[in-house]
């Protein structure tokens, strides 16, 4: 069993940045592939970003790309998601996920294990 922890959130204005962390309980966490995904209210959860256990390589959405940055550091057991630039449009609750057996990272349903959330606000 794994227990993934966000933290990170909250209000922040247009233009901002916020740094979301996940830490992962455990001794496996270098094996897993990561995630970030986001739902606002009313709205389908949806991929923001992943990292395979390697950290070789990096997905993103394309509302996300070249604003939002992923990057995993496997003796903290931790993922990160730097959100520069943060538009109002960001505003959802953010989960981290952790997947096993990885197959195709932008789909949750692959996903083994989740976060509470924490809470993104951009004010406009």
């Amino acid at each position: 069993q794994v227990q993934l922890v966000e933290s990170g959130g909250g209000l922040v204005q247009a233009g901002g940045s916020l740094r979301l962390s996940c830490v992962a309980s455990g001794r496996t966490f270098s094996r897993y592939a990561m995630g970030w995904f986001r739902q606002a209210p009313g709205k389908e959860r949806e991929f923001v970003s992943a990292i395979p256990s390697s950290g070789s390589t990096t997905d993103y959405a394309d509302s996300v790309k070249g604003r939002f940055t992923i990057s995993r550091d496997n003796a903290k057991n931790s993922v990160y998601l730097q959100m520069n630039s943060l538009k109002p449009e960001d505003t959802a609750v953010y989960y981290c996920a952790a997947d096993v057996l990885p197959v195709y990272l932008r789909d949750p349903r692959t996903y083994d294990y989740w976060g509470q959330g924490t809470q993104v606000t951009v004010s406009s």
